[in-house]
């Protein structure tokens, strides 16, 4: 994996968390059914388990890229 693809996987994370916390946040003080609010709260969820999963992979690139930075500088 490049550093570039890395970045943009852990970009992707926390847009995703941001996007997401900022509107449960803001549903939880709008007067909406319960439906609208479960339907949302578990579309929420998926998307963070997933947006948690790409920044996971990114960071563990990032890490993989820094250490072959490391090692190519050594030699």
């Amino acid at each position: 994996m490049t550093r570039r693809s890395a970045v943009t996987l852990v970009a992707a994370c926390v847009w995703t968390l941001y996007v997401w916390v900022t509107r449960i946040w803001i549903m939880a003080g709008q007067d909406e059914s319960f439906g609208f609010k479960a339907v949302h709260a578990t579309l929420a969820a998926v998307s963070i388990g997933f947006g948690l999963a790409a920044g996971w992979i990114g960071l563990r690139g990032l890490r993989a890229a820094g250490r072959r930075g490391a090692h190519d500088s050594v030699s």
